[in-house]
């Protein structure tokens, strides 16, 4: 049976999610710019389009508050 369901979250919401990220994981240049931290936080939309990385968890909702956006956790 093909169902197709609406998504839960469309591109325009303010919904962002934060999740922590290996530095390992990341491209040389970024790990050259963030130095000896082993996790840094992403925050990003729905559709997996990275908006920041920052050092640490209460920074990236901070920083998404800020910018009129409502982080929630990711694993």
């Amino acid at each position: 049976m093909n169902v197709k369901y609406s998504p839960l979250v469309d591109s325009n919401s303010p919904i962002v999610y934060v999740r922590p990220v290996t530095v390992a994981d990341l491209p040389q240049e970024l790990r050259a710019q963030i130095g000896d931290v082993e996790t840094v936080y992403s925050v990003h939309r729905p559709d997996g389009a990275r908006l920041a990385l920052v050092r640490d968890r209460n920074l990236a909702f901070t920083l998404a508050r800020q910018n009129d956006l409502a982080p929630v956790n990711a694993h």
